[in-house]
């Protein structure tokens, strides 16, 4: 999908405002300029092309009041809707003062065919701006300070809901704060009450995270294989179009290694991920296996591009007789410093 091939259809934004405690509705929509578009094209791709986004179902047996709001949802009827959308999570936000202000904007949307319902909490930022005023000897420039400054649509959303207005499925990203002395995911718990499941950057992050618990524990003496699992990971994922198979990595990382197979496997069934599948979209998400950060016990650093660490050509690991590892970095034309 590309940018350009979303359509806006109709917006409107509402202020939620924590310290005025009650919202600022407006009556009517926005306009469609190529400015407003932009900003909000800009933040929707920014979600739909991403790995943050993750899939959340709406309860058929236990209806929420949002789910019923979204089946009764006219686009002509925008402005009634929304503010029903923004008075049910402005209830959630003025009671629980962790969650952080920002605008609402709801707006309707099409790519590929599809209409959808999208609802962006713009949380505010701060920011600094030059004002100018008539002082005594001429002009006094100041730099003033706005705490209400909306997210630019270059930087990622960290609360926003989208559902497909044809079968109601939702995506979602959030973030949790605390409420009642507990952190919850309020979005989809409390405003949608729906059920969702993880993205596939967490997805990513827990297969990530478990092996190198696993490498750290049965591997603290073997720093070539911990990071040849890096290597088989990133492969993986490229010669599978962006696709990780949990069951499948398992078995190339501890097909020879049985106990340490079972507790990447254990830990893989404890998030109900044993026979998932992860998908990735978006190439940031795996930025970090780019590269190998090496640092030995005698403080040397090494940064290595994954490419080169597969290329026996441009590196080699060398274990010694006595134990210990040489690194070999070939065919260097020049060497600059920094």
């Amino acid at each position: 999908m590309k940018q350009d091939e979303i359509i806006i259809r109709k917006g409107i934004v509402h202020i939620l405002d924590g310290e005025l405690g009650y919202p600022v509705f407006s009556e009517e929509t926005l306009s469609n300029t190529p400015e407003i578009n932009d900003f909000f094209r800009g933040h929707l791709y920014r979600l739909l092309s991403g790995d943050d986004l993750k899939k959340c179902r709406f309860s058929e047996e236990e209806p929420s009041e949002i789910y019923r709001l979204v089946r009764e949802f006219q686009e002509e009827d925008l402005v009634p809707a929304s503010k029903r959308f923004a008075e049910e999570l402005y209830q959630i936000m003025n009671a629980n003062q962790a969650i952080p202000s920002g605008d609402l904007a709801v707006l309707t949307f099409q790519t590929a065919g599809e209409k959808y319902l999208a609802m962006l909490k713009l949380n505010y930022k701060q920011s600094y701006v030059h004002m100018t005023q008539d002082g005594e000897n001429g002009n006094v420039n100041e730099i003033v300070c706005y705490r209400s400054a909306l997210p630019p649509s270059g930087t990622g959303l960290s609360e926003a809901v989208i559902i497909c207005l044809e079968d109601y499925s939702v995506q979602i990203v959030e973030r949790k704060y605390e409420i009642n002395g507990k952190k919850i995911n309020y979005l989809s718990e409390l405003f949608l009450k729906c059920s969702a499941a993880m993205s596939q950057k967490t997805k990513l992050a827990i297969v990530t995270k478990t092996v190198e618990q696993l490498g750290k524990k049965h591997y603290a003496e073997e720093p070539v294989r911990r990071m040849e699992a890096k290597s088989i990971l990133k492969k993986e994922i490229e010669d599978n179009g962006g696709a990780l198979h949990v069951e499948e990595i398992g078995r190339k990382l501890y097909g020879t290694a049985p106990e340490v197979k079972e507790e990447f496997d254990a830990k893989m069934e404890k998030y109900h991920m044993g026979h998932d599948k992860v998908s990735l979209q978006s190439e940031k998400t795996v930025k970090k296996m780019e590269k190998q950060y090496l640092k030995t016990d005698t403080g040397i650093e090494i940064n290595i591009p994954m490419e080169q660490y597969q290329d026996a050509n441009q590196v080699e690991f060398i274990t010694n007789p006595d134990g210990t590892v040489s690194v070999l970095i070939k065919n260097i034309n020049q060497i600059t410093t920094k």
